[in-house]
């Protein structure tokens, strides 16, 4: 798994079934959005008292690239949350449909958007992760490989024209939500379609 994960429990004893199922799931986030940095799960047990026993909530923060995005998965008053696998379950299918929503959120309003600059890859650095587009008014922008759409940084060539969004990073102006156009990209969907 490249994701870094982070499994705490609270109030409960560490178990080694729950942290499986923990890894298992973080590692079918990629599946539903590939710009997943990193994800902190916490398993907490709540006491309701000896008859009843005790109900699990497990609380989700996933980190993508501008966004954190949060599940906290109270028990309620159903029973169903007195299995901590089931507890992991349910909040990890909860996060998978908050990621679909966002991506496809993403894909709508990069379509959609007909100001979104173009530029051209000038510089890549591939086994870092990274790269560099010329704007339109040649300046240099950076972006991340988890910023390129459809998890396509691998097909990036020095030359190919994209088109991106351009955010405030740490160390100035960076290019997100980069997406490869021309020619390339429309081979690649036939290519995707066949």
């Amino acid at each position: 798994m490249l994701i870094p994960l982070q499994i705490t429990f609270h109030g409960t004893q560490t178990s080694v079934k729950v942290e499986e199922k923990i890894k298992k799931a973080a590692e079918k986030l990629e599946r539903f959005y590939d710009g997943v940095i990193s994800v902190r799960a916490a398993v907490s047990a709540i006491q309701h008292g000896q008859l009843s026993g005790d109900q699990y909530r497990v609380r989700l923060d996933v980190s993508i690239p501008g966004k954190e995005l949060v599940v906290n998965r109270e028990p309620g008053d159903s029973t169903t949350h007195r299995d901590p696998l089931v507890a992991v379950r349910d909040a990890f299918k909860a996060m998978e449909r908050m990621l679909c929503g966002y991506s496809e959120e993403r894909r709508r309003n990069v379509k959609h958007d007909a100001a979104t600059p173009h530029g051209r890859v000038i510089k890549l650095f591939t086994d870092e992760g990274y790269g560099f587009i010329e704007t339109p008014n040649g300046h240099e922008t950076y972006f991340h490989k988890n910023s390129v759409l459809n998890n396509a940084f691998k097909k990036l060539k020095v030359g190919m024209e994209v088109r991106y969004v351009e955010e405030k990073g740490e160390k100035g102006p960076q290019a997100s939500t980069v997406e490869i156009v021309g020619r390339e990209a429309r081979h690649d969907e036939r290519t995707h379609l066949l």
